[in-house]
């Protein structure tokens, strides 16, 4: 049954553009859990951040929450507007896309780049680390000019082979503070519906906007999901005047803490040797355990230049594994007596000390074999290696910042990048915020230490983490290392770099055979109605009218001079917008015999997709798909637009409702 005259609800210009998500809409569902930057400190709903979410095109400036600056409600409303950009596969500069599974470089400005991931990816990010520009006067500022001139922009980042300029942000600007503001707080908006329920972001920062950082990190993520502020400390430096500063900050916040882990771990270094060399003495010397922890302590002491000597104290050897042997007394420890279970005798403690369990606990021990008696009357506890292995993180972590720069250097064979991230604390972040599955995102990713941190993680302990790295291509300075040396943009060395770790480098090369990436570029959309301009003159229904006439003209000739990269683009664009990851599978039904479609899954979703442009919408297709819903299957169906009549259209709309979508 169907009706084509039957009356559809009004079309408004943003139903026929490719827009990512509009988030204003949502957020008014899930408030509190989703969105704490609409609550006051005490708990309330925030009337000026309500009015800014109902009414984006007002201007209010004069938010009463306590922090505030010039421009704070315009940054959140271009969070918050969709964007018609896409992002385009480029091959070329791909590493083993095959096994890419999911890990991405996209070059391009990274709030435009966020809003697009966003739909395909929301709440699906475990961790986020990011470094962004520490606002020190030099260039720095995103400029935004896809929004306020976006010709100008895509001229830019899409025509120009050096790569965008950024504008400075001196001082003596009177919006020196306020223009870093509103830039971060745009995308961390973005980056907080990314993440994960359990999800962390970690964002590294310096003395000159820590305090302020922390309060916009406050009101996006909520001051009670507040972690931690870490303290990286670095080399010493010699040119200060009065103190010399040799930290920064990484500040830690999760998405909701309470969905956090009880506790979080790091591995110590040296543990895979230890726990390696104990179990082949455990197999040598089968049950000889004085022969085998002789052994094992000789084991340390050949190898005291390495980090696995700081676990020396295990040097004891039994069948459940190595072992430290411990006083299992305490200053201020719990004043009672305690009897050898077997003998009955009074284990008298040393003075000033108390016991660290009772009877109970220490006959429990004794049967576990965790008591070694030295006498009848005096006891050591065994701790094994394998029960200590994880330890807590800690708010100071040391790492000098030469170091990373000297590995970097060696990995690209050349100076060429001031400053790089250290991988290894990087790594550390990953390990202990991350699961073996997890996506990792970084979109301020400079030289490419976070995939790298991404990478040497799973090579630890098997995972299959996967990175989005976003970079912006800014073009590294004439006369300068990085552009003597072939680097135009600072994107061009993030691929570089996390290519050579997957392919191997230096004197003694180690390949990551089951790893690669894609590289995306952000660029205008590939339908030619995001540059359809509405008459301001005219009603929405004329303006509606015009551009449905623009669309049949304009893409009509567009799909005419498709090759096959253009087809894969505008299929790319589509699933993209519609949620698809862009590591999707893509399969031709051939129970579709009238129609070219596909059947595309990610690792969420799957969904049947025709954009044949040159195919209008068969019966026998509505009727193929009518079979499928009626058989509970209730199939996902895209199309374009133009491939579709009224009442094609209006079938569709009726079995399917929102499992259809006409682009």
């Amino acid at each position: 049954m169907s009706d084509p005259n039957s009356a559809e609800a009004p079309t408004f210009l943003n139903d026929l553009l490719p827009l990512t998500p509009d988030v204003r809409a949502e957020r008014l569902s899930e408030l509190k859990r989703l969105f704490p930057d609409l609550f006051t400190n005490e708990g309330r709903i925030n009337p000026d951040e309500l009015r800014q979410l109902i009414e984006p095109n007002e201007v209010h400036e004069t938010e009463r929450y306590e922090f505030k600056w010039y421009g704070k409600a315009a940054s959140k409303r271009e969070a918050f507007t969709p964007t018609t950009a896409t992002l385009v596969y480029d091959e070329s500069r791909s590493v083993n896309p095959d096994k890419a599974d999911g890990n991405m470089i996209i070059e391009g400005e990274n709030l435009e780049s966020l809003k697009l991931l966003l739909n395909a990816y929301r709440e699906q990010v475990k961790c986020i680390y990011i470094d962004p520009p520490y606002n020190t006067g030099e260039d720095f500022i995103y400029r935004d000019n896809y929004r306020k001139d976006r010709g100008e922009y895509w001229n830019e980042i899409g025509a120009s082979e050096d790569g965008i300029k950024l504008e400075s942000n001196p001082e003596s600007s009177g919006k020196f503070h306020s223009d870093w503001l509103s830039m971060m707080q745009a995308r961390l908006i973005v980056a907080h519906a990314l993440l994960k329920r359990d999800g962390v972001i970690f964002v590294s920062i310096d003395d000159k906007e820590v305090h302020n950082l922390r309060r916009i990190l406050d009101l996006i993520f909520g001051d009670s999901n507040f972690i931690a502020q870490v303290v990286w400390e670095g080399a010493f430096k010699n040119d200060a005047r009065q103190i010399g500063t040799n930290h920064e900050y990484v500040l830690a916040y999760a998405k909701e803490r309470d969905s956090l882990p009880r506790e979080w771990g790091l591995r110590k270094e040296g543990v895979e040797p230890v726990l390696r060399e104990a179990a082949r003495l455990q197999k040598e010397f089968a049950g000889n355990w004085d022969e085998a922890s002789a052994a094992m302590a000789a084991w340390f002491l050949a190898n005291k230049a390495k980090p696995l000597f700081a676990n020396r104290r295990f040097r004891f050897i039994d069948a459940r594994g190595a072992y430290k042997e411990d006083d299992p007394t305490a200053p201020g420890g719990r004043k009672f007596d305690l009897y050898n279970p077997k003998t009955k005798e009074l284990i008298p403690l040393r003075p000033n000390r108390g016991w660290a369990f009772d009877q109970e606990t220490f006959n429990q021990y004794v049967d576990e074999g965790r008591i070694s008696f030295i006498t009848s009357t005096s006891v050591m506890k065994r701790t094994y290696f394998h029960e200590t292995e994880k330890i807590t993180p800690q708010s100071v972590v040391y790492q000098p910042a030469r170091s990373a720069s000297e590995r970097l250097v060696r990995l690209l064979d050349a100076n060429i990048f001031e400053f790089p991230k250290d991988e290894f604390v990087l790594q550390k972040f990953v390990e202990m915020a991350s699961d073996p599955d997890s996506i990792i995102i970084d979109f301020f990713a400079g030289s490419g230490s976070t995939a790298h941190a991404v990478l040497n993680e799973n090579l630890r302990d098997g995972g299959s983490r996967k990175f989005i790295l976003v970079q912006i291509p800014e073009q590294t300075p004439d006369g300068s290392p990085a552009r003597s040396s072939g680097y135009k943009t600072i994107s061009s060395i993030t691929i570089e770099r996390v290519k050579r770790v997957i392919q191997g480098y230096g004197d003694n090369p180690q390949p990551i055979s089951d790893a690669g990436f894609k590289v995306y570029r952000l660029q205008k959309s590939n339908f030619p109605r995001c540059e359809f301009k509405p008459d301001p003159a005219v009603d929405d229904a004329e303006n509606v009218a015009t551009l449905r006439r623009y669309i049949e003209e304009k893409e009509a000739a567009f799909f005419l001079t498709l090759d096959a990269d253009g087809e894969q683009a505008v299929f790319d664009e589509v699933l993209l917008k519609n949620g698809f990851q862009l590591h999707y599978t893509r399969t031709r039904r051939e129970d579709f015999t009238n129609n070219t479609v596909y059947e595309v899954r990610d690792p969420r979703r799957s969904a049947l997709v025709c954009l044949a442009w040159n195919e209008n919408i068969h019966d026998a297709t509505i009727k193929r798909l009518r079979e499928l819903s009626d058989n509970g299957e209730h199939p996902f169906f895209i199309c374009l637009e133009r491939s579709l009549s009224t009442t094609t259209k209006w079938n569709l709309k009726h079995f399917l409702g929102n499992h259809f979508n006409a682009f």
